[in-house]
């Protein structure tokens, strides 16, 4: 069988002469890390200012193919499209919102967790900013079109660049390129004039940290990248840093803390779940939600504190205090921020509440470890 050839970002190139590590990730070639490593990466994020490529990512827009003019009526349409195959209330997002939501099977089961926002400025109106995981984007748009039909276009934005600025010193470094981005409040996002392109910003991110995520055309995303590195807060982060930061900030990973199987209400998720749209049931699996909110739940994804020995990772048993196994580990790894190991998997609700004494399993010896809220490390979003 012929391997298919793994694709490349546009900032390839800027990865390996700055000493990246490449792996294959979601088909794509990806700086797992630099020279630095991932230790000093993700502490360096949580100190100053982490540069990040995630151009695999899947960027679109979704159009209405014949917009009224008024601008409530165009977004109620282009919105209308989508919310059947999601959970969120795409149709109160404000001008300028993104919001989290996943894209549900008819079980329930989360096809994907992904970005979905309305743009700012008035002539945009009738058009959503989606933003799907790299894994899963060819089904989630094809999904996304069929539901659209012909009222509406996709727009795929996947070929340019992604870049993520995450950190506490992101918002001035950005500022400077950028005028008017450290306005912006977490999960929203307009357009900017940068180097006189118009780019997409928003205000967001995956590691529990203030940030921004830049949509930049191939052509220039070099240049961006390159111009945001040439700043001494600024350092490039890999994905293994991504990973432990994501970690510690408790955001699951889609395809290890969810999958097709799991709920929203499993996967603790609920924060998710429109309130307008539970009142309606009219998502899928809405009944089984609803089931599950009520109590007939079996599994919930919880985190742990491993107080002995070596970081637990994907697929390690989770024990009850007599050892019996009640669950399994879907993240783990060690936790530079917090100096010790941490991870994330699914057990039982009656061994859920936070202090619950538990144990994993790692290379066959029992580990003491102990269930703890989440986010492992505070979130330092910018609300406003």
């Amino acid at each position: 069988m012929t391997e298919t050839p793994l694709k490349s970002t546009p900032l390839a190139s800027a990865h390996l002469a700055l000493g990246g590590k490449m792996t294959p990730f979601a088909g794509y070639a990806m700086p797992v890390q630099y020279p630095m490593g991932v230790l000093k990466e993700h502490l360096w994020t949580r100190e100053h200012a982490g540069l990040f490529d995630v151009s695999h990512m899947g960027p679109a827009w979704l159009r209405l193919a014949a917009p009224s003019g008024d601008a409530e009526t165009d977004h109620r349409a282009v919105a209308t499209l989508v919310e059947p195959l999601v959970c969120g209330d795409l149709r109160g997002l404000k001008p300028g919102q993104f919001r989290y939501t996943l894209l549900l099977n008819a079980q329930g089961g989360i096809l994907d967790d992904l970005m979905i926002g309305r743009p700012a400025a008035a002539e945009a109106q009738g058009t959503l900013y989606i933003v799907v995981n790299a894994a899963t984007k060819d089904a989630d748009f094809a999904a996304i079109a069929a539901a659209a039909g012909t009222a509406a276009t996709l727009v795929r934005a996947d070929d340019g660049g992604l870049i993520a600025l995450q950190g506490p010193e992101a918002a001035a470094v950005l500022e400077a390129l950028a005028p008017g981005v450290a306005e912006l409040g977490f999960m929203t996002f307009a357009d900017f004039p940068v180097s006189g392109e118009i780019l997409t910003i928003s205000r967001s991110g995956y590691t529990g940290e203030d940030g921004y995520e830049i949509l930049v055309p191939e052509g220039l995303a070099e240049g961006l990248w390159t111009r945001l590195l040439d700043d001494e807060r600024v350092r490039p982060i890999g994905l293994g840093a991504r990973d432990s930061l994501r970690l510690e900030a408790g955001l699951p990973l889609y395809g290890h803390d969810a999958d097709n199987t799991v709920s929203p209400v499993e996967a603790n998720l609920g924060f998710a779940l429109s309130k307008r749209r539970q009142k309606s049931g009219d998502f899928p699996g809405a009944a089984r939600i609803a089931a599950e909110k009520a109590g007939a739940l079996s599994r919930v994804r919880v985190g742990l504190r491993v107080l002995e020995g070596a970081p637990a990772r994907e697929g390690a048993p989770i024990l009850d205090p007599d050892g019996a196994a009640i669950g399994a580990v879907t993240s783990g790894g060690f936790a530079p921020s917090l100096g010790g190991p941490i991870a994330m998997g699914y057990v039982p609700p009656a061994f859920a509440p936070p202090g619950t004494a538990l144990q994993v399993q790692v290379r066959g010896r029992a580990q003491a470890a102990v269930v703890v809220e989440m986010p492992f490390f505070p979130h330092r979003y910018f609300r406003k």
